[in-house]
Formats: structure tokens, sequence, C-alpha cells
């Protein structure tokens, strides 16, 4: 493996909105970076790859920036060009169990898979967004990125370890997006967008530090009466055309609150 980080090869598979952005600011900082992406050309100063093994071959660090359901295909493709020593940065968003068998099936060939989380979008930060890294080569990853500007945190924990965190995290964010995307679509049936984006508005920009307590709290004490609101909502969104997927959700965890 290489010992300056200056020299370090890195192999970039996937070059859409992060995997771009990342390889861009690899080069920028001076590293060396093949690229492939089937469907996307590699930016300036990067060098375009003809398939996964040729992107990776020779590089000291392989970034595999898919989606979770091509993250054993850019294995597959990628890993024949691989040598031993490679370490294999896992950055799709997968659960921990296919990360799992990426590193599986990687073991054989002498790669390290280390697992790698994305913590905030990457546009307006690029190679300096938040990274948790966990696995047995999570201290070497960060030490291979960091002099580029890139700032991991390696956790305590198995492999899998920084998917879980992140994954816990989408399921508030990520969740929390698709109720105001709900609510708003309903607010524009109704004729009530702007008052509607008010409020949401107000309400986020109220929150502090108590505001999880009394959303928590809140939802256990009042599960019976709130679990009959959203029943109340889903009707709403029934009349106006609008899938209740979120309310009924919610409708449906204050039931079970209610129960408990």
């Amino acid at each position: 493996m290489a010992q300056s980080a200056i020299a370090t090869a890195v192999a970039v598979l996937g070059l859409g909105e992060a995997g771009g952005r990342f390889a861009v600011d690899l080069v920028r900082a001076g590293a060396t970076v093949s690229g492939f992406d089937p469907r996307v050309d590699a930016p300036p100063g990067v060098r375009p790859a003809t398939d996964g093994a040729d992107a990776c071959r020779g590089a000291d660090l392989v970034l595999s920036v898919n989606s979770a359901a091509d993250a054993h295909d850019a294995l597959a493709q990628g890993l024949p060009g691989c040598r031993p020593g490679t370490i294999w940065a896992e950055l799709n968003t997968a659960a921990p169990r296919l990360k799992e068998t990426v590193a599986a099936a990687a073991a054989d060939a002498g790669v390290a898979v280390v697992d790698v989380a994305i913590m905030a979008p990457v546009p307006g930060l690029g190679l300096a967004v938040p990274m948790t890294a966990s696995g047995r080569e999570a201290a070497a990853f960060a030490t291979l990125m960091q002099p580029f500007g890139a700032h991991v945190d390696v956790i305590d924990g198995p492999f899998g370890a920084a998917a879980t965190r992140k994954l816990l995290r989408s399921v508030f964010y990520k969740g929390l997006a698709a109720a105001v995307v709900e609510a708003r679509a309903a607010a524009e049936a109704a004729g009530l967008t702007d008052w509607l984006d008010d409020n949401i508005r107000k309400e986020l920009t109220r929150a502090d530090a108590a505001t999880l307590d009394r959303l928590t709290q809140g939802s256990v004490t009042h599960a019976r009466r709130r679990a009959d609101e959203m029943a109340a909502a889903a009707a709403l969104l029934d009349d106006l055309g609008v899938p209740a997927r979120i309310a009924r959700a919610s409708r449906d965890w204050l039931n079970d609150l209610s129960a408990t």
C-alpha cells in the first residue's frame, strides 16, 4: 500500500452525484484517480477506465459509490483488477448484512472491505462530507483519506456499525421528508400550500433539544387520541385523492403504542 497520501492511487466506481464529486476532489488534492461508470463519463482529471477491473488495476483504495442493488455487481466487476492489500471502501447505502456479504466475497482475493457511511448530502461539501467507517481496516481507510480533506470518524463496533448508524438516521430523516412531502401534496390539493409551508417552517425553526422528548413522550401519553387523529387525517387525504401512506403508518404506530 502507498505510504504517501499524495501518491495514493484511487479507483472510483460510480461517478454519479457523490462519486463524481469525490473523484474530482481527490484529483484536486493530488491523488491519481481512475473512474468507471457505465452511464456517466469520467470528469476532467480522472482517467476513464474501460470497465471496473481496469479502474481498480493498481489502486491502493477503491471507493464503491453505487446503489445497494449494484454493490455486488460493482465488486464482481472490480475485483479482478484488485491486488492483495487493496482496501475496498463500501460506501453504498445498504443494510449491514449486505455489506457483510460483499466483505466475504472480497476476502478470498485478499481485499479488505471497509464499511463506510456518508452522513450528510455530498453537494456543497464534497470530500469534506462527514463519513463514518467501521471494520478492521477502517483506521487505514481514514489514514488514506484524511490528507485529501476527508472527514472520517472511525467508530467502535463490528463491521456494519457505520451502516447501522446511517440507516437509523435515515429512518428519522427520510421518514420526516416523506411526511413533509405527503402533507404538502395534500395541502396543494386543498389549496393550502402556502399556509402549510409557513407552519412547517415555524415548527422546524422552533425545534430545540427538548423536542425529541416532547415527540416521544407525547406520542405515548396521547397515543389513543393521536391514532384517531391520524385516521381522520388519512380519510381527508383519501378525499383529496392523495395516497395516505405516512398518515396510515403513523396511525398504525400510535395504535400499537396505545396497546402497550
